[in-house]
């Protein structure tokens, strides 16, 4: 792992590299990782960051981070949260969601991620913790909400805190006491003897008494009277007095205003998506929800000035604790979100990137790239229906007779020399399965692999009760739907086959089959998932080219080298490639003009290349028309 990236920050280093939840807690303005032990517990006088990690497309990981800020924590803190969420994603790939989270307000998404609930508890980081065996018992009350995901909160350990309306949970060092409230709903009460169950098993080792209380009843249980002298005795509840707590923000007309230096500004017009721009960063206000848009080339110092602004609206509208607050990254923007918008062409986002694509930090620490990106002109692309993610892939390479399962390492490598057999099953809609079955042909492979791919490909799609939609790809021809697949999708030189081997020997040719100790370089192109390609090309100066990025192995060195030219994208995808061919790799970062000699005796010494940008070659769906002829003329519609 590079030293940029542990520059950024240290705490995050090796996150997001498995599925689950991980927490920090911000003490003295640094993110801290929370001890398993710890998880789910918050402080009301403490701010946290949450990373929930979830599988996506060809193993690829889905990210979402929340910054939960407790309701006495400084505003130094949770403006800390709020920046160092940002260094998290961009360490990330800057491809995650990112949510604010304010105590008793949180989203039933964060909820979800603890079972059966979070513990909010006062105090605080500032105050002073107490190691486990040190602490003394104390007895908590806590009301529960909530009849899908459960909402707890810690209240007064008092009578004036009980209600008619509510069911709440007594803590105590001997026993757990449910109450009922006279007017509470039975979904509730249900999930808070889950709770129960939980306090019990956590912090009593399984061994305390449960007792159940109904408001009005002080028969239902002969334990019931102790509940009460805890209070003092039995005497009259209150009415259920409403607080902030309580207030719900209205959902308004959503109105789109631009972020510019920290500065918020209306935009004009009607919503579309052709009002956001790709170096720019947007707010979007629809009332209960606030959602910061952040365009795919930005920096990272403009896109925590975009959080901080969101912030400072908020709070110079008075708006309500509840308001939720989203961040969203270009190309990767949720429906509630594009719902908004009178005019967003419909087409699938992107998969979430890769675990390991530590990228925006990296370009961020070299001072490459992402400058030089948000000075391009705005790009509004359309990404085309892909397949839904999530899939299974398996491979197999064409050997003589048979067929070879390539292992998930090499999985998204193939060789120009030989041939493949792809099976994507994946789930779409309401059918159980479906499949998309291809064979690739390489433009060096030989003919007889080719007709052995063809000839196995159709037996397998047979096998599977022709439920496959089966195709015949060629290299350099890829439908946007293969791609997408693979993150990444590499092409290498020379092929691993018997009948590529013994072709090349009776023609007297030399091998060049990329192998891991050889010198190779790199082409890397593409701007989005469906078209982000990397192909071997020769190891030599004039094959760069000004508007792409290139990786060149040398032995154990591996360079990345930027065009001038070179997109964002191009930039991510270098570094996740070189990921990918050697794991763990440290990469030696060179943007052009700023070349080592060992680079250039790399490639056998310094040569001219072109500066002029190569049109991709655009594989397009085939078209069918109608040929008449009405009253002798020629119509073809």
């Amino acid at each position: 792992m590079s030293n940029s990236v542990k520059a950024l920050e240290p705490a995050f280093q090796g996150a997001g590299q498995r599925i689950g939840t991980e927490i920090w807690r911000i003490e003295d303005f640094q993110p801290v990782p929370l001890p398993k032990s710890e998880c789910g517990k918050f402080y009301s006088g403490d701010s946290y960051i949450i990373l929930q990690t979830t599988s996506g497309k060809g193993g690829s990981y889905i990210y979402d981070i929340h910054f939960w800020l407790g309701k006495d924590t400084s505003q130094d803190e949770a403006g800390t949260a709020a920046i160092k969420t940002v260094e998290l994603d961009a360490i990330l790939g800057g491809r995650a969601v990112q949510h604010r989270e304010i105590q008793g307000h949180e989203s039933d998404k964060f909820l979800s991620f603890f079972k059966p609930c979070i513990i909010p508890l006062e105090g605080g980081i500032a105050s002073g913790f107490k190691k486990p065996e040190e602490e003394e018992f104390e007895t908590r009350l806590y009301v529960c909400k909530g009849k899908r995901v459960v909402r707890m909160k810690q209240v007064p350990f008092s009578r004036s805190s009980l209600n008619h309306d509510d069911v709440f949970i007594l803590d105590s060092k001997d026993k757990i006491y449910q109450f009922n409230g006279a007017n509470s709903n039975i979904q509730e009460r249900a999930k808070a003897l889950e709770v129960i169950q939980f306090l019990k098993d956590k912090y009593h080792e399984g061994t305390c008494d449960v007792v159940i209380v109904d408001d009005g009843n002080l028969q239902a249980e002969t334990d019931s009277g102790s509940f009460w002298v805890l209070f003092g005795g039995f005497a009259p509840i209150g009415k259920k007095v409403a607080s902030e707590d309580d207030i719900v923000p209205e959902k308004t007309p959503a109105k789109l205003y631009s972020i510019t230096d920290g500065q918020v500004s209306p935009v004009d017009g009607e919503l579309s998506k052709s009002s956001l721009e790709n170096n720019k960063c947007y707010l979007l206000d629809c009332g209960a929800e606030v959602f910061v848009w952040v365009g795919r080339v930005t920096q990272l110092e403009e896109r925590k000035a975009a959080t901080q602004a969101a912030e400072e609206f908020l709070s110079s509208q008075n708006r309500p604790k509840s308001t939720h607050v989203t961040r969203l990254i270009q190309g990767y923007e949720t429906y509630s979100f594009k719902s908004n918008f009178d005019s967003w062409p419909s087409g699938s986002a992107p998969a979430a990137e890769e675990g390991r694509g530590k990228v925006a930090a990296l370009l961020k620490q070299q001072g490459i790239g992402v400058k030089g990106a948000s000075k391009s002109a705005p790009v509004n692309e359309e990404v085309p229906p892909l397949l839904e993610g999530g899939g299974k892939i398996e491979v197999w390479r064409i050997n003589g007779n048979a067929k070879t399962p390539v292992t998930g390492d090499d999985i998204g490598k193939f060789h120009c020399g030989d041939c493949y057999i792809v099976l994507y099953t994946y789930h779409h809609s309401d059918r159980k399965e479906d499949y998309y079955l291809c064979w690739w042909i390489g433009k060096d492979s030989v003919e007889e692999d080719q007709n052995m791919a063809a000839k196995l490909a159709s037996t397998m799609c047979n096998s599977l009760k022709g439920r496959p939609v089966l195709g015949r790809i060629y290299q350099g021809k890829e439908p946007p739907q293969f791609v997408a697949i693979f993150q990444p999708l590499l092409v290498l030189k020379g092929g691993l086959s018997s009948g590529y081997k013994i072709y090349i020997a009776d023609k007297g040719l030399n091998d060049e089959t990329y192998t891991a100790d050889s010198v190779a370089l790199i082409q890397v192109s593409g701007t989005s998932v469906h078209n982000n390609k990397a192909v071997q090309v020769d190891a030599v100066a004039a094959s760069l080219n000004s508007n792409e990025c290139f990786l060149l192995q040398s032995g154990s060195s591996v360079f990345s080298w930027h065009g001038n030219q070179s997109t964002y994208e191009q930039q991510q995808l270098a570094a996740t490639l070189a990921e990918f061919l050697k794991p763990g790799v440290t990469v030696k970062h060179t943007k052009e003009g700023t070349e080592s000699s060992s680079f250039w005796f790399a490639v056998g010494g310094k040569q001219s290349y072109t500066s002029k940008k190569v049109a991709p070659e655009v594989t397009r769906d085939p078209h069918l028309f109608v040929y008449s002829i009405n009253k002798g003329v020629s119509l073809i519609s």
